[in-house]
């Protein structure tokens, strides 16, 4: 069970706002919540609750069609990163075996640079659709932007929080492969509740920023419903300390209307862990028939911008611990292989790949 404790939460209308007292208040919300916690809530976002519900609908409705479909629509071969992703299919890096129990669906909401998307085609690829789904492409990609708008607000806010240009964080991410998530978490039967199973391992996100804009309990009639566990949903670790050097266990519950805004790997390191990645895992309901739905976006560093503290954060200790540079692009396919969505062949693509052409000459 968590222990008590208060989570920030930034009003967007106080980052905006220009007036230097209300923008302090946003500020030392962003560094507590984002440096102790690696996740604030948000509210003022304006994300359309009626079109949000109607995606979820729509999904649903998407992962009750036949395998076969859906297999059409599965990405194997660009990792899983558009499309359908199915059941068992990605795991955390430290889980205890279990892949994650959910399927997904995946869609880039934001336009890529063509650059990056010869330099990285599987995590730059077009988006899949699925039949007769024009409503369910057009609620799918406007979520999508209006999250990612959120997402820049809040690295605008939180590269003025630590003193930094407010472009900081948001440059780096221009052009970059951001993807969005639809998620539904699979139905526990009688046998399997209360056992090891969870729907998300613990793990912490890899990108730069992550929004979560609220999710949806469907009941075993597949009709939406109240939350039927109160301790079902998001827990966080906190940062750990020398009392608690595992730090807490908390249960992430937003305010009503509140989005949820997670710091992942990338910012992290940006920050040499000022801002630190939020370990998270999902709990399933104590209750089985139920499935939830959710909606992540991921906001990305460029593919080619380098990944190691910006200068205001090096230190010899923030270099040991966040070296050597990488590419972010370079990051994320790694991580990709770690999590199982990309095969181990697909580290054949860093480095030299032309000893071929050698062997050739040679013979």
């Amino acid at each position: 069970m968590s222990q008590p404790a208060t989570i920030p939460t930034v009003d967007l209308d106080d980052v905006r706002s220009g007036d230097p007292e209300r923008m302090r208040r946003g500020a030392e919300a962003l560094r507590r919540g984002l440096g102790e916690f690696g996740l604030v809530y948000v509210r003022g976002h304006g994300i359309d609750p009626e079109r949000l519900g109607r995606l979820y609908d729509a999904f649903v409705e998407f992962t009750d069609r036949p395998l076969e479909e859906k297999q059409a629509l599965s990405g194997e071969d660009i990792w899983f990163q558009r499309g359908w992703t199915p059941p068992n299919t990605e795991q955390a890096v430290l889980a205890g075996g279990q892949p994650d129990f959910k399927e997904c669906y995946f869609a880039a909401p934001i336009e890529i640079d063509p650059r990056a998307k010869l330099l990285f085609p599987e995590t730059c690829a077009d988006n899949r659709w699925p039949r007769g789904g024009d409503t369910f492409r057009e609620d799918y990609l406007a979520i999508g932007r209006d999250v990612h708008d959120v997402g820049l607000a809040l690295l605008r806010a939180a590269a003025l929080a630590l003193g930094l240009e407010e472009t900081a964080f948001a440059e780096l991410s221009q052009g970059a492969p951001h993807v969005s998530r639809l998620l539904r978490y699979l139905p526990l039967t009688e046998e399997q509740v209360g056992t090891h199973i969870l729907w998300g391992e613990e793990h912490t996100d890899f990108n730069l920023l992550t929004l979560l804009p609220g999710g949806r309990f469907y009941d075993p009639n597949g009709r939406p419903c109240a939350k039927p566990d109160p301790d079902a949903g998001l827990y966080l670790r906190t940062r750990a300390t020398p009392q608690e050097p595992r730090g807490r266990m908390v249960h992430g519950t937003p305010p009503p209307g509140c989005l949820v805004a997670q710091v992942g790997q990338q910012l992290e390191i940006l920050t040499g862990g000022v801002y630190q990645a939020t370990p998270h895992v999902i709990r399933p309901p104590a209750a089985a028939d139920y499935t939830r739905t959710a909606f992540a976006h991921f906001v990305h560093v460029h593919p080619e911008r380098k990944l190691l503290p910006l200068d205001p954060f090096v230190t010899a200790e923030s270099l040991r611990a966040y070296g050597p540079p990488v590419l972010a692009g370079t990051y994320g396919l790694k991580t990709l292989v770690d999590i199982g969505l990309a095969p181990k062949s697909a580290l054949s693509k860093l480095g030299y790949r032309h000893y071929d052409r050698l062997a050739a000459a040679r013979g």
